[in-house]
């Protein structure tokens, strides 16, 4: 009888002791050296063998549930100056997945190790590097713990910082060393533990293994499952680096329809500046964004204003921090496009000149984030633009495991005192606090906030709330959401689509993992989508039910069907077709149509992809047939070529009109090596009778210093081709290190 009881004893604690250990999660230890180590992807110094390696890495895709078939491993090094990272990986086979020889690649087709850094330890934010299989880096900033979709995705790779990597391969095997100066990392001080996670990417294989498991569900690069890093010794203090990136551009071009040469030539400085263990200072003077790439043209059928994306870099580094406020759909208080980008008094995009900027943004302490933007822009008679100061304050405190408290401030404030006709009040504010949850084993997502705007004769009826819940298991998952902005709100820095509302949304979703060789999951799922008036007696303006059906392929392809049940009030009289033979929708009177959608994205892994959505039935009093394809093909690791086409067959009999609206846009990346890229784009669009090529060439001469050659050309297509404005641009920056 004792035997047995000693026997349920130490049964009871290896449970104990495997409980202890899962929940304490995996580790690394980083070894402290006194010296540096050359980056070559061979690992040969002596230095290497002071560590030893770490591996038990968990398949991410296709199966969540097993150890990684191809290993990997990893060991740490670090010294006064530098963290050094050694990843040797294996490979199935030896031929290896480069769609780009340009920095900033996407791992979905790429061979790839990226490491992930959470040197706060609060699961909210990190640092991302990656090195390709042909030794391409890449390096990104993590928000929102990884969660979100469109604009607080939670990535972004606009974030720059001089570091080394370089790769190896020895047949199947990729072995990849990382050099990242902690002086380009914000940590506190005499920090003893990171949280760290790697991932590999095998694009041929159509596989993914992570260090730390995570269920296949979530974000592989989410930060809810992380392993600890604990150091030899404690860290000193952050380094404050301090950097300055002048540049110079010129301009020549001509103006067709003024028929006016156009010449000018620019000068500005940009810096950056590291204060204390968690905070940048950025500084800007008379900023040019020459180099961007322009936006994409679309074909918008709806009633309201598309976001279109942020792409200038200023605006995007701790973004999350600014804009991850409301609803990024219809009800962001602020949105960055509002700053420097104007409407001409035809209603036409223009640059609106900024004169200079600043931004301070990062971690207080552990829990508390700030962030301070302000951006004054210049006034332009011609178009009766005013001259603004816009800012923003935006603070965050982190509570429980993962959620956050925000609050920020928004201004819009004139700084002269030029009157023009129609223009916008002397000062525009929105006040607001919102609370983000996410739960520990990021299950539980979810906001609620609530917002107030002040302008100079307006201040009653003028607030925004709202209310969103996500939860996302293996099997299951449902969204609900509710919001009202009244009839006197508004943010003139932010994307509001319209006021006076109650918007309500809720759907279900349940997923069947199938095990099969070619099938991943299968899920089914339901929504329902209103939009109501309260002072027009809560009358009913949109709504929708969908059925949907969505089928995952291990070969990472889906599959998407969708039944549509819409309605739409129209208080306005709408034209969804444009044109000067179009008749107008008429206001007052409410449309019952049905619509069925497909979707198919093949697999990208291959050197010829291709992504087609179409969306045949009813379309108010009418019909439509709609057609949105994108084809892809790449000749690795140098060319990329793609076309986006659109087409969408619309007719009104109640008004007799009809429209055939068309879209193309094909667009060439060629990375002739590792510094020197070219990208041109060619865009057409039947509704805005333009023509337009964008073709951009980039030299990286230096660390974080390029040189770009950009050549614009548009034309009227409405009789033949008649050009409207043409221009080449040069842009020369450089980065030094004070």
């Amino acid at each position: 009888m004792q035997a047995k009881i000693k026997k349920i004893k130490k049964f009871f604690l290896l449970l104990i002791f495997l409980n202890a250990k899962l929940s304490l999660g995996q580790s690394a230890n980083a070894i402290f050296i006194d010296s540096d180590i050359k980056i070559d992807g061979i690992a040969g110094e002596s230095e290497w063998n002071n560590a030893k390696f770490t591996s038990d890495f968990w398949q991410y895709f296709p199966l969540d549930s097993i150890k990684a078939p191809d290993q990997t491993k990893f060991k740490v090094l670090y010294n006064n100056e530098n963290l050094y990272v050694l990843v040797v990986s294996n490979f199935e086979d030896n031929e290896f997945v480069i769609s780009s020889l340009k920095r900033d690649w996407s791992s979905r087709d790429n061979d790839s190790v990226t490491l992930v850094l959470d040197t706060f330890n609060d699961a909210t934010n990190a640092f991302l590097f990656g090195i390709s299989a042909e030794g391409i880096r890449r390096e990104g900033l993590i928000s929102n713990g990884g969660n979100g979709s469109g604009s607080s995705r939670g990535f972004s790779f606009s974030w720059d910082v001089n570091w080394e990597g370089e790769i190896s391969k020895n047949e199947n095997i990729l072995v990849a060393e990382f050099k990242i100066p902690l002086a380009s990392l914000r940590y506190n001080d005499k920090s003893d533990k990171w949280r760290i996670n790697i991932y590999k990417t095998d694009v041929g294989k159509n596989k993914r293994s992570t260090w730390a498991r995570i269920p296949r569900n979530l974000s592989i690069a989410g930060l809810a499952f992380m392993g600890d890093l604990f150091f030899e010794r404690p860290l000193g203090k952050s380094k404050t680096p301090f950097f300055l990136i002048p540049y110079t551009s010129g301009t020549q071009g001509m103006n067709f329809e003024e028929n006016k040469i156009v010449s000018f030539f620019d000068l500005g400085i940009d810096s950056k500046l590291s204060l204390g263990s968690g905070l940048i200072l950025d500084l800007t003077l008379n900023p040019d964004f020459s180099q961007v790439e322009v936006d994409d043209q679309i074909i918008n059928l709806s009633r309201f204003e598309v976001r279109l994306p942020e792409k200038r870099q200023f605006f995007l580094q701790n973004s999350d921090l600014f804009s991850n406020f409301g609803s990024s759909y219809s009800a962001q208080p602020f949105f960055s496009r509002r700053i420097g980008v104007a409407k001409d008094i035809n209603g036409n995009t223009i640059q609106n000149r900024i004169i200079s900027g600043a931004r301070l943004s990062g971690k207080i302490n552990k829990n508390l984030r700030l962030g301070v933007l302000n951006m004054v822009t210049d006034s332009d008679a011609k178009n009766k633009i005013s001259s603004n100061n816009n800012s923003v304050i935006a603070i965050q405190q982190k509570m429980f495991s993962r959620s956050f408290l925000g609050a920020f401030f928004v201004n819009r404030q004139k700084i002269a005192n030029e009157e023009f006709e129609n223009d916008q009040k002397e000062f525009n504010r929105v006040l607001g606090v919102d609370y983000n949850l996410q739960s520990k084993n990021n299950n539980w997502v979810g906001k609620l906030w609530y917002h107030k705007s002040f302008e100079t004769d307006n201040n009653e009826n003028n607030f925004s709330n709202g209310f969103r819940l996500n939860y996302n298991s293996r099997k299951n998952n449902f969204r609900l959401f509710t919001g009202q902005k009244s009839e006197n709100f508004r943010s003139d820095l932010g994307f509001i689509q319209r006021t006076g509302v109650k918007s309500y949304f809720a759907s279900y979703g349940h997923r069947l993992w199938i095990d099969s060789e070619s099938i991943r999951s299968i899920e089914f799922s339901q929504q329902i989508y209103f939009v109501d008036k309260p002072k027009l007696s809560n009358l009913v303006t949109d709504r929708n039910y969908e059925t949907k059906s969505e089928i995952s392929f291990t070969n990472q392809s889906k599959f998407e069907i969708s039944y549509n049940r819409r309605y739409t009030y129209l208080l306005d009289s709408f034209d969804p077709i444009g044109g000067d033979k179009s008749i107008p929708l008429p206001a007052n009177k409410g449309f019952y149509y049905n619509d069925i959608e497909m979707v198919y994205n093949s697999n990208y892994s291959r050197n010829f992809y291709f992504n087609f959505q179409t969306t045949i039935g009813q379309f108010y009093s009418g019909n439509r047939v709609s057609f949105n394809t994108e084809f892809t093909y790449r000749i690795q690791p140098k060319f990329n070529g793609s076309v986006k086409l659109r087409y969408d067959d619309i007719y009104f009999p109640s008004v007799y009109t009809y429209g055939k609206l068309f879209l193309i846009g094909p667009k060439l990346e060629y990375t002739f090596n590792k510094q020197l890229f070219w990208n041109t784009f060619v865009q057409y669009s039947s509704r805005s009778e333009n023509l337009g090529i964008n073709s951009r060439l980039q030299w990286r001469f230096a660390p974080l210093s390029d040189l770009y050659l950009v050549y614009n050309d548009n034309y009227f297509t409405y009789n033949n081709l008649v050009p409207r404005i043409r221009s080449l641009t040069f842009k020369l920056t450089y980065w030094l290190n004070i």
